[in-house]
């Protein structure tokens, strides 16, 4: 039976925080999941960084479809989590169903993945107090706030969660989100 990997996004999520996770773990081996909060086409958006901003830039991405609605997911049929960045975290974190899936994958230690503003999501269900954690580096204060040690670097491996910064760290987070999937998920 192959393992199943679930991806929690909405519109406005970084479109290569969602899509090059989805295929390389498909890629792998295995079968990849997206959820939102219905079905639907989502909409994703592109987070560059150039010279002259103070923050990054925000232009539109890629769409894609939503495989599930929050309301659809089963945490039990999944093996590990994935929460990518890009603006959907701020919303999603207020999404009480989202919480509920998000709990269940922390209770059980099943490995999770997060990136960029995906940390929002842990925090809001108080997963964070006691770990280590990078995120993008404007929310050192927020994962403080919520408990985490921040550490400002590509990758953070903290038990089964593995966060990264941004897409500029995807090798580096992938590597040890691997690493840590092969371990409690392997591909069979």
């Amino acid at each position: 039976m192959t393992a199943k990997i679930l991806i929690v996004t909405g519109d406005a999520a970084e479109s290569l925080e969602v899509l090059y996770r989805y295929q390389r773990l498909r890629e792998e081996g295995y079968e990849v999941h997206i959820a939102a909060p219905e079905r639907k086409k989502l909409r994703f958006v592109v987070h560059d960084f150039e010279p002259g901003f103070d923050t990054y830039t925000e232009k539109p991405g890629y769409t894609w479809p939503a495989d599930l609605a929050f309301s659809e997911v089963d945490p039990g049929q999944y093996a590990a989590l994935v929460i990518p960045g890009g603006r959907a975290p701020e919303y999603l974190r207020n999404d009480p169903e989202l919480r509920t899936i998000l709990t269940s994958f922390l209770d059980t230690d099943k490995p999770v993945a997060q990136i960029c503003h995906g940390p929002l999501l842990t925090a809001a269900i108080d997963g964070l107090r006691g770990r280590r954690v990078t995120a993008y580096p404007a929310l050192e204060l927020d994962m403080r706030s919520a408990g985490a040690t921040f550490q400002d670097t590509e990758t953070v491996v903290d038990g089964t969660l593995v966060s990264a910064r941004a897409w500029p760290d995807h090798s580096s987070w992938m590597r040890e989100f691997l690493t840590v999937l092969r371990a409690k998920a392997p591909v069979t």
